[in-house]
């Protein structure tokens, strides 16, 4: 693996705002170069403060919702000439409402296109780029709400579960291979926290990370939240959700 001035390099996607833009700026300060990406033209600002700040940083602004789109974010890394050594799909879009009664298909299948589809699609040919180099991590941004149902955010929450179950068994199918995979399961906390928690993790080469507010209670709680749904019926976790949505 071609290295610059030992400088790793990470890949971020949805990194135009939220826990994504701190997820390139935590990696930026553990001294990683930067390609980023997402769908709107705001992420090429983000780029430029990167650069400003002296961190060599690509944006490229790309729909990973659609098949050009991650062949484009994943032309881009390999024109970088460097094997990614983190790579943290993060990008995601949610959907809330009724599904049967309120909500628009399209709506819905561009969801599953972006959370699920293109995660596939990316995670495939990042990894094929990591495995052949023999290190790196992979950082898939799930839920703490992936293990309970989701009633009225039904699509969503599934496309996390999937996320979390896909980040389970790549970690296995991986152990062997240099290659760590961690799940991060950020509930309603600071963007700044979870990116943190999360690029600790992933360094580390845990497992899973479920992230909260200042990594105390709100992780604590997230923990909690994450063990009960291992535990209870999944009638009793979705009328617990349903009852959260009306709330």
């Amino acid at each position: 693996m071609e290295h610059h001035d030992n400088r790793g390099l990470a890949v971020v996607t949805g990194a135009s705002s939220g826990i994504g833009r701190a997820l390139a700026s935590e990696f930026a300060s553990a001294g990683f170069d930067l390609v980023i990406a997402a769908e709107d033209e705001r992420i090429q600002a983000v780029a430029l403060g990167l650069r400003a700040a002296g961190v060599r940083a690509t944006g490229v602004k790309a729909d990973l919702s659609t098949y050009d789109g991650v062949q484009a974010l994943h032309s881009a890394v390999r024109g970088t000439g460097r094997a990614p050594d983190a790579v943290v799909i993060n990008a995601g879009a949610g959907v809330s409402g009724d599904f049967a009664r309120d909500n628009d298909l399209a709506s819905e299948l561009r969801l599953i296109g972006l959370n699920v589809t293109g995660a596939v699609h990316l995670a495939k040919l990042m990894l094929a780029e990591m495995t052949a180099s023999g290190t790196g991590g992979l950082l898939f941004t799930s839920s703490i709400a992936a293990t309970p149902p989701g009633p009225y955010h039904a699509t969503y929450v599934a496309s996390k579960a999937f996320l979390l179950s896909f980040a389970e068994a790549l970690r296995y199918e991986l152990r062997d291979t240099g290659v760590r995979v961690t799940a991060l399961m950020p509930g309603q906390d600071d963007p700044a926290s979870v990116a943190r928690q999360g690029v600790e993790a992933l360094l580390a080469g845990r497992e899973h990370v479920g992230a909260g507010a200042a990594g105390n209670a709100g992780a604590a709680g997230n923990k909690v939240q994450f063990a009960a749904g291992r535990v209870l019926s999944q009638t009793a976790q979705a009328w617990i959700q349903a009852r959260r949505g009306a709330d």
